[in-house]
């Protein structure tokens, strides 16, 4: 199983089906700050749900076409990162995250950002990661600019957040830029 220890503190995990009701009821705590920003939220009612997800997230791992792992600060489970369609013949991936909104603003889903990146570069030999973020998400924004990305659009009406339209910003990195960083 996939486990990879960022610090004392940061810890990512493969989801596994023992995690759902954690998992679930993390979503369930900060529901209203997650549906701003992420169309999934509200069919996400129960842990049979959360397991679905899961379970989807385990078949896409066996199938080597991306993972999605949670994010442990401090033994709690803090939220989830994951890697969302991967494009072999353009070398490319994007990168999907979401943080309970009590572990917003400590550093941690930046450090979650560094190892998926390098994997992408390094383990799936890719060449381009993506990261989509809603227009008025200054905090997710925030990741990839501080990690190098170069802001490469603006998605008009991208997304269907919470019934609502909403901008989606496109931020790009290749992997000659990471090496450079």
């Amino acid at each position: 199983m996939f486990k990879y220890i960022i610090d004392e503190d940061i810890e990512l995990r493969l989801l596994d089906i023992h995690h759902a009701e954690e998992v679930f009821n993390s979503i369930d705590s900060c529901r209203d700050h997650l549906r701003r920003y992420l169309p999934w939220v509200n069919s996400n009612k129960s842990v049979a749900d959360t397991r679905d997800f899961i379970e989807g997230s385990k078949e896409k791992y066996a199938a080597n076409k991306g993972f999605d792992a949670g994010i442990w600060y401090k033994d709690e489970f803090a939220g989830i990162i994951g890697f969302h369609s991967i494009n072999r013949s353009i070398k490319e991936i994007s990168i999907g995250y979401w943080l309970n909104e009590r572990f917003v603003g400590k550093g941690i889903m930046t450090k979650a950002c560094k190892v998926f990146i390098d994997y992408a570069f390094n383990i799936y030999k890719l060449n381009r990661v993506e990261i989509r973020c809603a227009e008025d998400n200054l905090k997710s924004r925030a990741i990839p600019e501080r990690l190098g990305f170069t802001q490469e659009g603006i998605i008009r009406d991208g997304e269907l957040l919470d019934g609502k339209f909403a901008n989606c910003v496109v931020y790009g990195l290749l992997k000659r830029e990471w090496n450079n960083i």
